[in-house]
């Protein structure tokens, strides 16, 4: 069983700057894919960002060029540097991974606030 625990939500001022980050524990051979997602109230979860193992990324068309996923694959950690905040990001962020031989994982989620 795998274990993801984010932290580093809160409430910031439009353009300020927040950092998630996302620690996989438990039983892990390697993790292909970890990303991050994020519902807002009332509308679907939906893909903020996504990093392979290799270091490959993807972004969603709204925050490229704002936001950066990163990975420490020794630490089994992802982050998630966002700046230029909007209050449109504001939403639950949950991470996610794919995990080698076990399956796939999301975290608790973590509350991410911004104000106008």
């Amino acid at each position: 069983q795998v274990q993801l625990v984010e932290s580093g939500g809160g409430l910031v001022q439009a353009m300020g700057s927040l950092r998630l980050s996302c620690a996989a524990s438990g039983t892990i051979f390697s993790i292909n894919v970890m990303a991050w997602y994020r519902q807002a109230p009332g509308k679907q979860r939906e893909l903020v960002a996504s990093i392979s193992s290799g270091g490959s990324t993807n972004y969603a068309h709204p925050v490229k060029g704002r936001f950066t996923i990163s990975r420490d694959n020794a630490k089994n950690t992802v982050y998630l540097q966002m700046n230029s905040l909007k209050p449109e990001d504001t939403a639950v962020y949950y991470c996610y991974a794919a995990v080698s031989q076990s399956g796939t994982y999301w975290g608790q989620g973590t509350q991410v606030t911004v104000s106008s």
